[in-house]
């Protein structure tokens, strides 16, 4: 089935402790996209970059299948940018420099071409464009899915809880979980989340997995121990574009089928990791994501 993912196209300046990079190619719809491609063909992107950002890099979504008709250009503009700098355990970091430029009026368009997709990503960006994207749906999709973070938490809460009410289902990481619930026990944080609107909650741990929750119902996929990290930018939304790209590839929103797309969203985030920016998830194969995921499998089988 049809996905439609919206979000920010961008580019990104980074320094871990494996290196450090000039701009490259980042923004939350551009590693959900590229991921989501290797699942499903029917893959729709809303987004707005400057006449900076090259048509190489529209190049190669285009070669993904990725239809970029709802990606608005304005050539007097520049694409969004985003700087930060990783600590030693790549598990915190500091953001050096943000400048929104064309996202700051980013006025979200959804091409009529678009109006009848079943899954709808909406990626990290300002709850106001997230909510104006879901009003302006002709038809609600079967699944709308949203990615968010604490930086709206600080600034836009009343706005943030007014779009989660209408979505059905929220990914967020744990420190985000605790922060928007109050609550520090992830188990309490989830059935206060979960009781603002969206029915099913995924809550990202970095290098110590996700917890896929829904009502009363819980699984739980470990991360991949890897020998290198060097860059995790993107994880996140590498691992939501895996996860919501199955779920569309097979039409099933089924609890059960949730916890496969956890294993290959899971299996897509080990990949991001593995290189800087997208350039590790731009030109994998089907066997190499086939491999990884009975990585996932052998990692945690046992019998009783």
């Amino acid at each position: 089935m049809s996905l439609l993912t919206v979000g920010s196209v961008a580019f990104d300046a980074l320094e871990t402790p494996f290196g450090k990079t000039d701009k490259i190619i980042g923004g939350a719809a551009t590693f959900i996209t590229l991921s989501a491609s290797y699942f499903t063909k029917n893959n729709n992107l809303v987004a707005v970059v400057g006449g900076d950002f090259p048509q190489a890099m529209i190049d190669i979504l285009v070669s993904h299948g990725v239809n970029t008709d709802g990606l608005q250009i304005v050539p007097e503009g520049k694409t969004f940018f985003w700087s930060g700098k990783y600590h030693n355990d790549m598990n915190s970091r500091d953001t050096l420099d943000v400048q929104l430029n064309v996202m700051a009026d980013f006025d979200p368009v959804v091409p009529e071409s678009y109006q009848n997709c079943q899954y709808l990503m909406l990626g990290n960006t300002a709850p106001a464009i997230q909510k104006m994207v879901i009003e302006r749906m002709t038809n609600r999709p079967k699944l709308v899915m949203l990615d968010t973070m604490n930086f709206w938490m600080d600034s836009a809460m009343d706005d943030l809880k007014t779009v989660i009410k209408m979505v059905d289902l929220l990914t967020i990481n744990d420190e985000e979980a605790r922060q928007l619930s109050g609550d520090y026990s992830l188990r309490k944080a989830a059935k206060t989340i979960m009781a603002m609107g969206p029915k099913t909650l995924i809550i990202k741990k970095g290098e110590h997995g996700a917890l896929l929750f829904q009502g009363d119902r819980l699984f739980f996929v470990p991360a991949l121990p890897l020998e290198n990290v060097f860059d995790p930018t993107g994880a996140g939304d590498t691992f939501a574009g895996g996860f919501i790209g199955h779920l569309a590839a097979t039409d099933d929103i089924s609890f059960e089928n949730m916890k496969r797309a956890l294993v290959y969203g899971s299996a897509m985030a080990s990949f991001c990791v593995e290189k800087f920016g997208s350039e590790r998830i731009q030109n994998l194969t089907q066997a190499d994501i086939k491999a990884r995921v009975q990585e996932f499998v052998q990692l945690a089988h046992f019998d009783m």
